[in-house]
This record gives C-alpha cells, sequence and structure tokens, in this order.
C-alpha cells in the first residue's frame, strides 16, 4: 500500500456524498424502508484503512463478506452477514487519470450504486456470494444494468461519460431483479 495512491481529504468528501445519494438511489429503486436498509450491514471504506488482504489491483471496489455476531451472545443464530465495501482508491484515481472526461463524483455514485446492489441481491438471496465464475459474469452484467437503469434517471455532470466508461456491460441479460 506504500506506494499506492489514495484519496485526498477534498476527494474523500466527494466519495462520502456520493455513498450518500448512492444509498437513497438503490433505497427507493428496491422499495426498502430505513429498518430494512440497516438490516443489509455494510461500511465503506477507501484504501487508507483497508487491510492489505483488502487491496486488489484491478477492480475499482470490491465487496468483502465477513460473518458479524450480536455482542454477549454466542448463538449460531445471532450471527448475520457484514459487506465491507472496499474502495481501491489506486485503481479509481488511475482511470481519472488516464480518461480526463471522468470526474470523480459520477464516477463514484456509479461504483457505489453497483456494489450497494450486489449487496441488496445478496441480502435477498438473489444471488449467492459464493458463486461460479461464470454466474459471476452473469451477475456482473445484471448488475451494470441494474446500475445503468437506477442512475440514467438523474441529472448529474458527467454520468454520461461514465455510461460511455461502462458501455459494454450495458447488455441485456435475462431481466433485472
Amino acid at each position: 500500500m506504500d506506494n499506492l495512491k489514495s484519496f485526498s481529504s477534498k476527494q474523500i468528501v466527494t466519495v462520502n456524498e456520493s455513498v450518500a445519494l448512492a444509498e437513497e438511489l438503490v433505497s427507493n429503486a428496491y422499495k426498502l424502508s430505513t429498518s430494512q436498509w440497516l438490516r443489509g450491514r455494510y461500511d465503506f471504506k477507501t484504501l487508507v484503512d483497508l487491510a492489505p488482504e483488502e487491496i486488489v489491483h484491478g477492480p475499482f471496489a470490491q465487496i468483502v463478506r465477513y460473518v458479524g455476531q450480536r455482542n454477549n451472545t454466542m448463538l449460531g443464530s445471532a450471527s448475520y452477514d457484514f459487506y465491507k465495501i472496499c474502495f481501491q482508491d489506486h485503481a479509481i484515481l488511475a482511470a481519472l487519470k488516464a480518461s480526463p472526461n471522468l470526474f470523480l463524483f459520477p464516477f463514484c455514485l456509479y461504483i457505489v450504486t453497483h456494489e450497494l446492489i450486489h449487496i441488496v441481491r445478496f441480502s435477498e438471496f438473489l444471488q449467492n456470494f459464493e458463486a461460479a465464475p461464470d454466474e459471476r459474469q452473469q451477475e456482473e452484467a445484471r448488475v451494470h444494468g441494474k446500475t445503468h437503469q437506477i442512475l440514467q434517471s438523474i441529472k448529474i455532470d458527467g454520468l454520461a461519460e461514465v455510461f460511455r466508461f461502462y458501455k459494454k456491460w450495458h447488455l441485456p441479460v435475462d431481466g433485472f431483479n
């Protein structure tokens, strides 16, 4: 991690704004109440807060699943899935540098929306977290399609360029959930 570029404090503010908007958009799209939304426990972390094994090269973010357990209980029934969305700052910043028409807010909005859709689908048992590679590829296409569907209804400067960046993933795959 020593040589990897992390978000600046100003960029963290922008990332946090994209997280807040993405949570609202995904919650509305799936018609989740506040109590339902909080049930799918997750957290976002940027590069400075990631463990070495949570840092990858290639994707812009990854979801790591952990098993959580309520305090003061030893019962297995009290455990739950906890999802950690690990921003790969270095990959996001490299993509922004390589594509001058991409801007941090709309790019992160797409990434966060995409990852939250995965978590909703895992939580609602629409997709298995431990899916086979070919099934994962189909799921990626589905989630990219749903991400585009959710975001196309809002007007954000720079979002059209993000859609162009992800165009190859907008192919229809056996309907969206």
